[in-house]
């Protein structure tokens, strides 16, 4: 890597159990551990994107752990924020697909190493450094990691770009109730947002058409809310002070799925790679955000698909960083 990171990715790292067949687990003809974690699957996917970024989670000492370190050790992020935990666990998500590939977790947490980030572990000299943080709502939903990323989140929020995926899993919170307090809180010190319909309807904010909705979100403080569609694509929405001033829509591309596990973390992490390399046009970063969202359902695995820019270029192939 010849260029400092310009982006922190901050959040989860965890190893998924990912089933050979859909159905449950008596169907599932076996598992594969594959790498993981809303936080950490985006930070791969910005690396396979061409974009390393520097990414703080914490990392158990057991075997799982180890297979997480080594596939950081294969990418070109850098380790300085990788903190070893040495009286933790690694948090295991076994999951199960439907017939149609989409996938529900089970998790396993206690003592989990990425439950555990402490505040004031990224220093303000990092964030002077990088003009983008990256957040995830999976690690607002425990302490002591919850503190820690909404610290992050306002220190952060003085020097760069502040992102959050809200990324509700029911599982993982006390109630909604507690989800909405947490979430709504922390907008005010985020820029964008990247969230599904359901997820926002879940943290209070009710609309029926997407602009409507985004602009709900954005006027808690964010000033560039991204719908993540499914089927329907995505929808994009910026205030005068976003970088992609106004809205657009783009359908996504066809695609038969193998595994949709971390296709909105792939997503996301294009849609900041655009937005961080000068991309101003809201159907530009759509399109490229969904040409990775679209190369991340195509092999079981979170990012397995995701390997270059060859994969990207399958859907679409302007990316002005790739060139």
């Amino acid at each position: 890597m010849t260029t400092a990171p310009t982006i922190l990715v901050a959040g989860d790292a965890l190893v998924d159990f990912v089933p050979h067949d859909p159905g449950p687990p008596g169907d599932a003809g076996g598992y594969e551990p594959t790498f993981g974690g809303s936080g950490a699957n985006a930070a791969m996917a910005l690396d396979r994107l061409g974009v390393p970024p520097l990414c703080w989670t914490r990392l158990a000492t057991d075997d799982l752990g180890a297979f997480l370190r080594n596939h950081f050790a294969a990418s070109d992020i850098p380790s300085d924020l990788l903190v070893t935990d040495e009286d933790a666990r690694t948090t295991v998500a076994l999951v199960t697909h439907d017939a149609e590939r989409g996938p529900s977790f089970a998790f396993y947490r206690e003592r989990g190493a990425d439950t555990r980030l402490q505040q004031g572990t990224v220093s303000d000299d990092t964030l002077e450094s990088v003009s983008w943080v990256h957040t995830t709502g999976v690690t607002m939903s425990v302490e002591p990691s919850r503190s820690a990323t909404l610290e992050l989140q306002s220190r952060a929020s003085d020097h760069c770009t502040v992102s959050l995926d809200p990324n509700w899993r029911p599982e993982m919170w006390h109630s909604s109730y507690e989800f909405r307090a947490v979430v709504r809180g922390a907008l005010p010190d985020v820029d964008v947002v990247t969230a599904t319909p359901d997820e926002l309807s879940v943290a209070g904010f009710e609309a029926d058409e997407p602009a409507e909705l985004a602009r709900a979100v954005a006027d808690e403080g964010p000033h560039t809310v991204v719908l993540t569609l499914g089927d329907a694509g995505a929808f994009c929405f910026g205030t005068h002070d976003s970088p992609v001033t106004g809205q657009a829509r783009h359908g996504g591309y066809e695609v038969d799925p193998v595994d949709t596990t971390g296709a909105g973390d792939a997503f996301l992490a294009a849609f900041i790679a655009s937005l961080t390399h000068g991309i101003r046009d809201p159907n530009r970063a759509l399109a490229i955000a969904n040409a990775a969202g679209a190369v991340a359902t195509t092999r079981a695995g979170a990012v397995t698909a995701l390997t270059g820019p060859d994969a990207l270029r399958r859907f679409h192939d302007d990316v002005p960083w790739l060139s």
